[in-house]
C-alpha cells in the first residue's frame, strides 16, 4: 500500500525593516511596538501583557519573570533571548523566529503558534499545554520536560533536536514529523502518537513504552 508523504512545515519568510533602537525602560500592556529593536536590555519582571510587536527585533535580552500573556508578536525576530518563569501564556506567534533562546519553565499555555522557527538554544520546561502549533519547526535545539499536554500540533517539524521527556496526554498531532529528532523520549502519552512519523531507530527504542502501553510483557 503506497503511503502519502508527510507535509512539510512552512517556515516564517521574514525581512526585518531598518529598526529604530527602544527608548524605554520597560514594556507597558497593550503597548504597541513596530519596526522596534531591543537590544541587550533587562527586561525582567516587565508588565507587557496584551503588547503587539509588529517587524520587531528582539537581541540579548533578559525575560526573567516577565509578564507578557497575549503578546502578540509578528514578522519578527528574537535572538539569544534568555527567562526564567516567562508568562507568555495565550501568545500569538505568527512568522517569528526565535534563534538561540536560553529559557526555562516559560509558560505558553494556551498560545497559538503559527510559521515559526525555533533554532538553536535550549528550553526547559516548556509549557504548551492547549496551544495550537501549525507550520512550526524545532531544529537544532534542546527541548527538555516539555509540555504539550491537550495541544493541537499540524505541520510540526524536529530537525536535529533533542526532545526528552515529552508530555503527549490528550495530544492532537496531524502532519508532524519526528523523524529528525536527534533524542526522542516521552514520559507519557505514547499512544498519542498517531498523525507523527517517527524512523526505525526511533520505533525501536520506543518498543518498551508501545508494548506497555497495550499490556504486553517483554521478557527473555
Amino acid at each position: 500500500m503506497a503511503t502519502s508523504a508527510v507535509r512539510a512545515a512552512r517556515r516564517p519568510q521574514i525581512s526585518l525593516p531598518e529598526l529604530r533602537p527602544f527608548e524605554g525602560q520597560e514594556l507597558e500592556p497593550d503597548g504597541d511596538y513596530d519596526g522596534v529593536r531591543f537590544e541587550e536590555l533587562d527586561l525582567s519582571g516587565t508588565e507587557g501583557g496584551g503588547a503587539t510587536f509588529l517587524d520587531v527585533g528582539m537581541y540579548r535580552c533578559v525575560l526573567d519573570e516577565a509578564r507578557l500573556g497575549r503578546l502578540r508578536v509578528i514578522d519578527s525576530v528574537l535572538e539569544a533571548v534568555r527567562g526564567v518563569g516567562t508568562e507568555l501564556a495565550g501568545a500569538e506567534f505568527r512568522d517569528v523566529e526565535l534563534r538561540d533562546a536560553r529559557l526555562g519553565g516559560v509558560r505558553l499555555h494556551g498560545a497559538r503558534w503559527n510559521r515559526v522557527l525555533v533554532s538553536g538554544g535550549k528550553i526547559d520546561f516548556l509549557n504548551l499545554r492547549q496551544a495550537s502549533l501549525t507550520d512550526v519547526t524545532f531544529e537544532g535545539c534542546v527541548l527538555d520536560e516539555p509540555d504539550f499536554a491537550g495541544a493541537a500540533l499540524e505541520r510540526v517539524a524536529f530537525r536535529d533536536c533533542a526532545v526528552r521527556r515529552a508530555e503527549l496526554r490528550e495530544v492532537r498531532l496531524k502532519d508532524v514529523d519526528l523523524r529528525g529528532a536527534t533524542e526522542l523520549d516521552i514520559a507519557s502519552g505514547v499512544d498519542r502518537l498517531a498523525g507523527a512519523t517517527i524512523n526505525p531507530g526511533q520505533l525501536m527504542e520506543l518498543a518498551p513504552a508501545f508494548a506497555a502501553q497495550i499490556g504486553v510483557r517483554v521478557e527473555p
